[in-house]
């Protein structure tokens, strides 16, 4: 049984990984290259994560839960880092962006920084693993 949840993941993992690759295919060519480093900050980071698309996002889990999701919308990017508390507990770091309750907004010239993605990561491991 666990043989075949184990394939079962890895065809969900990728059809995801197509889907994804299918939605940056489109995105604008400015917001392309932002996304992309999202995409490989998370799998060098957490490299057990696995790729999802979740709210119809380009998404990664941790463990079976929510991880981070990231978006190219019409005038800007978006980093969502799965929780309704990580960004307002880390407002100061986020500075200078929009936030939204599970949001960050940042312009492809002014990306979030590599180190500022991995703490918003690690706040959300933390998250999964009291959970």
């Amino acid at each position: 049984m666990s043989d075949m949840k184990s394939k079962k993941t890895k065809i969900d993992e990728a059809s995801a990984k197509k889907q994804i690759d299918a939605i940056l295919a489109v995105a604008p060519k400015e917001h392309r290259a932002a996304l992309k480093n999202i995409r490989a900050i998370v799998r060098k980071a957490v490299p057990e994560a696995v790729e999802a698309i979740s709210y119809g996002l380009p998404a990664f889990k941790y463990k079976g839960k929510p991880l981070a999701g990231y978006a190219s919308k019409k005038d800007h990017c978006s980093f969502f880092p799965m929780s309704g508390e990580i960004v307002g507990k880390m407002k100061n770091e986020l500075r200078g962006f929009i936030t939204s309750k599970g949001g960050v907004q940042f312009q492809p010239d002014h990306p979030l920084s590599d180190s500022l993605i991995k703490k918003l990561l690690q706040a959300r491991i933390k998250e999964i693993e009291k959970a």
